[in-house]
């Protein structure tokens, strides 16, 4: 399964690594596990370009590839942090809108929800971000019902969750939805993370 990671100016960093690191873990847990003998997630970083982004306290990062590089992908993932040029940027939201036409899921970590809610993907639906936000997302988008106190939001194609480390659980949570509960639980055990189930 091909797993996308958007990366920008002004990102979290444990918002796209904790994800990645989930991931990338599973696919060592799984072969441990006998689940499968080659990687089941090749996970990639996306950015607007393939120049190195800025995530926040300076860490650089170089994306694997652009937005136009990008083929088929299986999960496309959001981070947030600083996400005020990601929601003006009619490029990168239309070209969030096309992801949703043909990606079958897609997930936000904290204030990605705000590009994934840009974009109009929200409406009508359940999300959260992180609990500092959510007066803004509230009051930005009425046509999302926020939902406060939980890890993450599972609407099926679209999944939230809230801040930073919640990205860790939503993700686990991930895995759990497309290969099953025993390596969800292993990858957890292995990232020695307890893993908080409240959604």
């Amino acid at each position: 399964m091909k797993v996308g990671i958007f990366v920008f100016d002004g990102v979290e960093v444990l918002d796209f690594a904790g994800p990645f690191e989930v991931f990338t873990t599973a696919n060592r847990v799984a072969k441990k596990l006998q689940v499968s003998e080659g990687n089941l997630f090749d996970v990639g970083l996306i950015g607007l370009s393939k120049e190195f982004v800025t995530a926040r306290a300076g860490l650089k990062i170089w994306p694997d590839m652009s937005l136009s590089d990008v083929a088929v992908l299986d999960v496309l993932l959001v981070p947030g942090g600083v996400v005020d040029a990601c929601v003006k940027d009619a490029e990168l939201i239309g070209w969030i809108r096309q992801q949703s036409a043909q990606v079958p899921l897609i997930a936000s970590i904290c204030t990605g929800a705000f590009v994934l809610a840009e974009a109009g993907l929200l409406n009508g639906k359940s999300a959260t971000t992180h609990w500092e936000d959510i007066p803004d997302l509230t009051a930005q988008y009425p046509l999302i019902s926020v939902q406060s106190n939980v890890r993450w939001v599972d609407e099926g194609a679209l999944v939230t969750s809230a801040g930073i480390s919640a990205g860790i659980d939503m993700s686990l949570h991930l895995i759990e939805r497309l290969v099953g509960r025993q390596l969800a639980l292993a990858t957890a055990k292995q990232l020695e993370f307890d893993w908080t189930e409240n959604a």
